[in-house]
């Protein structure tokens, strides 16, 4: 393995911070307090490209085939130059759950359909798996499609679906086959308007309170064959398909967020001035800062191995459960420290250093809590 960086890529990274730092809004205590979804930032990473990195250039306006280790730095870029973590959190919901699935297993008609209104930022669409009693344990999935004369009747709710409540249209499992067990799953591009399709409002969460949740509930929701996603129960594969791709890359804005933190302390601690001298030079602050150094190196080098083995085209099954868990764990503690770091003024909403650590809590849970990545790591090595 070979961890180094071309310059190209380099350039690239430099390229996404500046762009970041120049183009996306400045605060967003506002969006945060308001839950506000800023539909202007998300154009303007569309335009620049960010969405259609995740998919062959012919359905974007990439001038060129982006690697995986790019298109990962690049959400790294993001993360670093973006003081909004709920931005690069929905932006990677829809760039591997649903745009990367439409165009591994989509017909030619389906990608020429959504891909392109995707990456232009003129659709937005979710990746509809969670339900009610089916959040880890997806064998519970009770949403279920029928097969009817031209294609299928759908019925189910779906919960807790990162841009649900705006979606175009959403990427949807549910179980054709139940006496098969996981080959029974399917998946559907249900698109906003369809009779039968409703969301809820959006609801109002402890952090990346910008990215718009919700529900989305099927009654007799009749789906036309064209729109079912691959072959009848490939639903398993699609969704193992794109998880470690998805799991690389929300993780790796929050490993950019690390590195923006790391430094705001730094300069912070150096500044701030208790008893004659900064409170850096304070074996305890000191230390922190040396913690939050650590989380960061060992974050990057798992970030980097898992884009390194998909770059290859090699399963990271362990390896993604081990990145997961590493990094969103690692942002919660680093978080709380920079808060420490910054005493009472970390402390206030206003500074924008308290919503770091709102918006970490949430790692923990989403795409697989903890505990199942933990449970994961250990079947993997014999236990």
């Amino acid at each position: 393995m070979d961890f180094s960086w071309t310059q190209k890529q380099i350039e690239f990274k430099k390229e996404v911070i500046d762009f970041a730092k120049t183009n996306l809004g400045t605060t967003y205590i506002e969006e945060d307090y308001n839950c506000k979804f800023s539909k202007k930032d998300w154009k303007a990473c569309a335009d620049f490209g960010l969405l259609g990195l995740s998919v062959p250039k012919k359905y974007s306006n990439q001038k060129e085939e982006v690697d995986v280790l790019s298109a990962i730095l690049a959400m790294e870029a993001l993360g670093y130059g973006c003081k909004d973590n709920g931005l690069p959190f929905a932006m990677n919901a829809q760039m591997w759950t649903v745009q990367t699935p439409i165009a591994h297993f989509g017909t030619e008609a389906q990608k020429d359909k959504f891909l392109p209104k995707l990456t232009s930022g003129e659709w937005i669409a979710s990746h509809a798996l969670t339900e009610p009693e089916a959040g880890s344990d997806v064998f519970s999935m009770q949403t279920t499609a029928t097969k009817t004369d031209g294609g299928y009747i759908l019925n189910g709710k779906k919960h807790l679906i990162t841009l649900g409540p705006i979606c175009d249209f959403a990427l949807v499992f549910a179980v054709t086959n139940p006496k098969v067990g996981k080959w029974g799953l399917s998946v559907f591009l249900v698109e906003k308007g369809t009779e039968g399709f409703t969301v809820s409002p959006n609801k109002a969460k402890m952090g990346l309170r910008t990215v718009p949740i919700g529900d989305l509930t099927f009654t007799d929701c009749f789906v036309k064959e064209e729109n079912r996603l691959g072959a009848e129960g490939a639903g398993w594969s699609i969704t193992n398909h794109s998880l470690e791709l998805d799991r690389c890359s929300v993780h790796a804005s929050q490993v950019g967020a690390m590195e923006r933190q790391l430094e705001q302390s730094i300069t912070y601690v150096k500044k701030r001035k208790q008893f004659g001298k900064s409170v850096g030079r304070f074996q305890s602050v000191s230390n922190r800062i040396a913690d939050m150094k650590l989380r960061l190196e060992t974050s990057k080098l798992l970030l980097y191995k898992v884009a390194w083995l998909k770059s290859q085209g090699k399963p990271a099954m362990l390896e993604g459960a081990m990145l997961k868990l590493q990094i969103s764990e690692n942002f919660v503690n680093s978080s709380i420290d920079a808060i420490r770091n910054h005493g009472g003024y970390g402390y206030l909403v206003e500074n924008e250093v308290e919503r770091d650590l709102r918006d970490a809590v949430g790692g923990v849970i989403y795409a697989g809590t903890s505990d199942i990545q933990r449970n994961i790591i250990s079947q993997i090595i014999g236990l």
